[in-house]
């Protein structure tokens, strides 16, 4: 078996993310080279080990030693969530021992050009998705004006708050425009202040994962980032290398609400916060996961460019939205 650390761009196309919703009690288990997943005895379905690059699983399940064993020798990383979609552990495959890209890593000195490049690699992206709808407002169009203003300024910024400023005015027009016609407010981290911002946590969370697992593929320290700083507990990297990539998720919930995927009936509303209806966690999971699926491969090579840059001492790549 190839070692999961020299994962290629063609083999990695053949890569999916397998996602076990909520209901009752589930056992997953190895058999032939295939992960078997089922109740009991009997099995619901299985897939070859050799397609699986991370296991999303919601709510309660059975794992044992002999399976995380199994699963790490092929290089599946087992994402752990509650069941209102709360991640609280990963365990995954990584290259650990990658004692020279982590010293380069250790290295960065003054990371205020990384983070220049970072921050005007989302803001950019942000004007993009304003600039591909149809049908553009008023306030759409003073918006993508203010984002083209902030760019520059983000390229001369001489102090990480000073640019941490420009990314919040940045993002504050980009979210009042784009979410315009769903009652959009104000963006409020994990609150559940409203659907929407629900939703981003939700999403957020999934594409965090994703690039998480990337980022361990390689080797990286993902508690040490050069944007997001030292926090205990914080993997800051991941933070990081996210940013450029969240309009995937914000175009994916702009989508759906625009199909009527989106119903108000399937969260609950307590204490002023919004959580999903334990039977549709499934539902909005598959939203997100396929979103971040679609363009698994300009994620996969965006943070294998990241890896390359570090390892030869050259500028950040970008992504694209």
């Amino acid at each position: 078996m190839t070692p999961f650390t020299m994962l290629s761009l063609p083999d990695f196309r053949e890569k999916q993310i397998v996602i076990i919703g909520p209901g009752e009690e589930k056992s997953l288990r190895f058999k032939n080279e295939n992960l078997v997943i089922g109740s009991g005895k009997e099995t619901t379905w299985q897939v070859s080990c050799h397609r699986i690059f991370a296991v999303f699983l919601i709510g309660e399940a059975t794992l044992t030693t002999p399976l995380l064993r199994k699963g790490l020798e092929y290089g599946i990383s087992f994402v752990l969530l509650t069941q209102n979609l709360r991640c609280y552990a990963v365990i995954g495959a990584e290259t650990a021992g990658n004692t020279v890209l982590r010293r380069r890593q250790y290295a960065w000195g003054d990371t205020l050009p990384m983070a220049r490049v970072l921050v005007r690699n989302k803001v950019d992206n942000q004007r993009k998705l304003l600039k591909e709808l149809r049908n553009k407002s008023a306030e759409t169009k003073l918006a993508i004006a203010a984002l083209e203003k902030y760019l520059p300024k983000i390229t001369l910024a001489r102090a990480d708050k000073e640019l941490m400023g420009y990314e919040g005015g940045a993002s504050k027009e980009f979210f009042r425009a784009y979410f315009a016609d769903v009652g959009w407010r104000v963006r409020l981290p994990r609150t559940k202040y409203d659907i929407t911002n629900t939703l981003m946590d939700i999403g957020y969370t999934y594409l965090f994962n994703f690039t998480e697992a990337l980022l361990r593929l390689y080797g990286f320290d993902t508690y040490l980032g050069f944007y997001h700083k030292e926090f205990y507990q914080r993997k800051s990297l991941a933070c990081d290398v996210m940013e450029p990539m969240r309009c995937i998720i914000d175009r994916q919930i702009l989508k759906s609400y625009n199909l009527s995927q989106i119903n108000e009936k399937d969260f609950t509303t307590k204490n002023r916060q919004y959580d999903l209806r334990y039977k549709q966690a499934v539902k909005y999971t598959k939203m997100f996961s396929e979103a971040v699926m679609e363009r698994k491969e300009d994620v996969f090579c965006y943070v294998r460019s990241f890896y390359m840059s570090v390892m030869k001492g050259e500028a950040i790549p970008a992504f694209n939205i």
